[in-house]
């Protein structure tokens, strides 16, 4: 199912998305970076479709997307002081973040991670979405190893099968959120993306405390 102009979000655009992803299925869905396969949390066998997919190794574990910081707690993230001027400087936004997790916080589907990589996103139709579905695992819409296509039939080609349900909202960048490991004594960047290292290095106060 292949739904046209997300970016003029509707309730039907909404509620067919939630009711595949509830299902089970897997939804090609644009992000204020690059698009994404997005799949509903606690769904094992929907994961490993978007390994499939993308031909990506399973071992290794899917990023999670909130509609909203508030939600953060519902994960059991351990919330340092740095990630939480990282937090109040970009989210939502381009930027994706490496926390650690308390397994007495933790959600039973977060079970056996020691850290997880959580991202606000700010584009509307999958903020949408997500207050309706609760965190999603979402990753690149790309084969692996593979830079993401900017165009949603770019997309399709690349990928070993279809998903259940995309959600066209135009051309998007290629260039991907910046991840910042707070899971560290001292906060490392992982992937310089659409938010260069300096700006990540100014809001925490200390080129020297960032490698890249």
């Amino acid at each position: 199912m292949i739904l046209q102009n997300v970016t003029d979000v509707t309730p039907e655009i909404v509620a067919a998305a939630r009711d595949s992803l509830l299902a089970g299925g897997v939804a090609l869905v644009p992000t204020d970076t690059v698009y994404g396969l997005a799949v509903a949390a606690g769904r094992p066998s929907a994961a490993a479709r978007i390994f499939a997919l993308k031909n990506r190794p399973a071992a290794k574990n899917l990023p999670i997307m909130v509609a909203g910081v508030d939600q953060l707690p519902s994960l059991g993230v351990v919330v340092t002081p740095d990630a939480r001027k990282l937090l109040d400087a970009f989210a939502p936004g381009p930027i994706t973040i490496a926390f650690g997790v308390d397994p007495a916080a933790a959600p039973e589907w977060l079970a056996g991670r020691d850290e997880i990589a959580v991202r606000v996103p700010k584009e509307e139709a999958l903020l949408a979405i997500l207050r309706e579905t609760g965190p999603l695992l979402v990753t690149s819409a790309n084969a692996h190893a593979q830079e993401t296509p900017e165009t949603v039939p770019d997309i399709l080609a690349m990928l070993d099968g279809e998903p259940d349900v995309v959600l066209d909202g135009g051309p998007r960048q290629s260039v991907p959120s910046t991840l910042v490991n707070c899971n560290l004594p001292v906060p490392r960047i992982e992937r310089v993306g659409q938010i260069p290292a300096d700006r990540i290095e100014k809001v925490l106060h200390s080129a020297e405390k960032v490698l890249s």
